[in-house]
This record gives C-alpha cells, structure tokens and sequence, in this order.
C-alpha cells in the first residue's frame, strides 16, 4: 500500500517540474515564464474553472455568428448534425495533441510539430496560427463594426446602434467607431502577459455569449407562441451539381467556430493540475457546443430564408413583438461585448506565435517590453487595416477556415499521430 501510494506522489511532482522547463527557441504556445515581478513568482497555477473559461472564450468567437448562416445552407437537420460532428472531430484532434505531448513532454503546439517533421514543420505551424488568429481577429472587428455603425448587404443596409440612436454622423462611422475601440479598449485588453489574466474577462464573455443566446432564444419562442414564425427548411435546396458544391462552403465556418488548438497547451501549462485538461476539454466543447446548436437553431428559425452571414446584421429589424428595439439592442450590445473580450484571448496567440517564428533566438518575449510593444502595434495595425477594408465576414470564413484554420486543427493533429 506504501509503495503504492509514493509513486503517484513522485509522478506528480515530476510532472510539476517538467511544467517549469521552457523552450526559449520559439515555442508556439511558451509555459507560465518566471518573472523578476513578485505578482508572477507567487502563480500557483490556474484553476479548472479559470482553464474551462478560457478555453470556451477561445472557441465562441465569431464563428458562432455564420452557423445559422450555415444551418440555412444545408438545412436544420444537415446543419444541426454538422456542427455536433464537428465538435466530436475537434475533442478527439486535441486529445491526440495532448497525449502526445505529453509523452514527449512537449510544452508548446510548435515544439509538437517540430518534434515530429523538424523546423519546418514547427514554422509552418506557427504560420497557419497567424494567419488564421490574424483572420479571426479582423472578424471580430468588422462584427463589431457592423453591430454599432451599420452595415449594407445585397443593397440594403442595416443600421448600427450608433445610427439608430443618433443618426448617421462623423463619429457614428465605422473607421471612427473601430479606431475608438482599438485604442480604448484593445490596447490594454491586450497588454497582458499571461492568458491566466484574462481568466476574469473570459467568464465574463461567455456569460454575454449566454446572454445573448438567452435573448434570442426568447425571442423565438415568443414568436413561436404567437404563430409569428413559419416551419424551417428541415433539408438543403439541391437543384444541380453547383448547388451541392454550394453546401461544401459551410466547412470552413463549422472548423473556424471550433477551432482553439493554438491556446491548449497555453491553458494546459498554466493550469494547477495538468491531468484535468481533458476534463477542461470536454467541459468547454460541451458548453460550446450546446451554445452553437441553440443559436443555430433558433437564428435559423427567427430569420429563416433571411438570415444574413453574419446574423447579428438581422437584429435591426422589426420582430414584430413588444420591446422589440430593445431586445435588439440588447442582442447586439451584449454579443458584441462578448467579442471585445474573446479579442485579448486570441491575440495572445498571434503575437507567440509571430515573435517565435521571427524572433526564435532572441531571449522570452515576456522579458523584452519593446518587442512585445512593437509586435502588439504592428499586428494591432493590421487587423484595424483588414476590418476596414475587407467588405465581409463570409469572405474571410472561406480564406482562413479552408486554409490555416483546417490545418491547425485536424490536418497537423491528424499527421503527427500518424507520424
């Protein structure tokens, strides 16, 4: 019974010094560094609960925005089995990562890739993490732009909040509105340099994601009780081979709204007892995934042929119910807060990973303030840039989620457990 005992002891105590060795060579993902500052030697690690946040953060993004876009592509039934299928492949790739991470006591998803195909293959993985962060982030900018100065589609345009409220003036545009809330809320959003930081932040965006689908669930059943809505389309408009290529578009949106493999390692080094991280896991996709299928149902029900690619855009019309502008108001407000607190979580991994693929022999980023400043503004600038400029979400959904986003999250899973 003593032998018994002391060895699951000295495992876990081995297991905790592992956690403390860093690859300063560009990892994709570092461990919690130590720090000269007080406030990080006394990190104890962080909790299953701070873990289950930011990783659920990491995942409801904007993707959540394009499924009821998606479930109308294919159908409510299609759609529905889609994106829980999606979520089994996405919990199976990052059990593969973390297994075999840790039996080759890998701390960092590009130190995974390097262990299995080299430096080529740890660069390339740092990339497709770029690219598709970098992508997700001008997303999230250009929701928010479309959620509080407006947006047009198809020739119509549906009015922000700003519009609604006051009108259409200098300071109600959208360069105006993205530059006010790069600088006032951005910037020190993503000053952190430790993802536990956020932990508080990311409670509070997925509470505003649930309030939100709280809303909008609501609404719809409002709706349904007072015959206001008609039966959804339950299987795709299939008419000629361009239409079923037509339902193939949908994948890059269902493996961008899952996809968070970049920040797992991140979440798993920091956190007090590594062996929860499947657990931690599990939990997120869970709750992701129901969050996914309510919105997507009920968005698809509300709006029905109508719905938008971005179905936040739908909430500037008349529902037809009583307090409707409000409740409008409350949907937009509230998922648009909930993606001002996602941003900080995602663009801790592109700024990672880009200084560990430019910068991989230069000593930590987290001990180097101007790198880290410089890095922080350049990516800043370029994300403010593409949301400007690039007119719709759909078109970055389709760039990123067909590229990078499949890449990182099941192709390099996939190859180096084969591998």
């Amino acid at each position: 019974m003593r032998s018994g005992s002391v060895a699951p002891e000295a495992e876990k105590l081995e297991s905790r010094r592992n956690k403390r060795v860093v690859d300063e060579n560009a990892p994709l993902i570092p461990k919690a560094q130590e720090s000269d500052s007080a406030g990080f030697d006394e990190f104890n690690g962080a909790s299953f609960s701070g873990a289950v946040f930011n990783l659920s953060t990491t995942i409801i993004g904007a993707g959540i925005m394009g499924l009821p876009a998606c479930v109308k592509k294919l159908g409510m039934v299609p759609g529905l089995l889609a994106i829980i299928l999606t979520g089994f492949l996405t919990e199976k790739s990052i059990e593969f990562m973390i297994r075999i991470s840790r039996a080759g006591n890998l701390s960092s998803y590009g130190s995974l890739m390097g262990d299995a195909f080299g430096k080529y293959g740890k660069a390339l993985v740092q990339i497709c993490v770029v690219v598709n962060n970098i992508g997700v982030l001008i997303i999230y900018m250009i929701i928010i732009g479309d959620v509080i100065s407006g947006t047009s589609s198809s020739g119509t345009h549906h009015s922000g909040v700003l519009e609604g409220w006051f009108g259409v003036h200098w300071w109600t545009g959208r360069a105006f509105v993205l530059l006010f809330t790069t600088l006032a809320v951005f910037a020190p959003l993503v000053s952190f340099k430790r993802i536990d930081s956020l932990k508080f932040t990311s409670a509070l965006s997925v509470g505003l994601a649930v309030v939100f689908l709280v809303i909008a669930v609501g609404i719809s059943i409002f709706k349904i009780i007072i015959g206001g809505l008609e039966m959804p389309r339950l299987f795709p408009i299939i008419t000629d081979v361009a239409s079923v290529f037509e339902l193939f578009t949908v994948v890059p949106v269902l493996v961008t709204a899952y996809i968070c493999h970049y920040n797992v390692h991140s979440i798993n080094n920091e956190l007090e007892d590594s062996s929860q991280m499947h657990g931690v896991v599990r939990t997120s996709l869970a709750l992701c995934a129901s969050v996914y299928l309510l919105t997507s149902f009920f968005g698809f029900l509300l709006f029905g042929e109508g719905t938008l690619d971005d179905v936040l855009a739908n909430f500037d019309t008349d529902l037809g119910i009583p307090f409707g502008s409000v409740l409008n108001d409350a949907v937009r407000f509230s998922y648009a807060a909930h993606l001002v607190l996602v941003f900080p979580v995602v663009f801790y991994a592109v700024r990672v990973n880009l200084d560990g693929l430019v910068f991989s022999s230069y000593r930590p980023l987290r001990q180097d303030n101007f790198r880290f400043a410089s890095i922080t503004i350049s990516l800043i600038g370029v994300i403010f840039l593409g949301a400007n400029f690039i007119p719709s979400i759909w078109d970055i959904f389709q760039f990123t989620g067909a590229t990078a986003a499949v890449c990182v999250a099941f192709i390099f899973p996939a190859a180096v457990t084969l591998g």
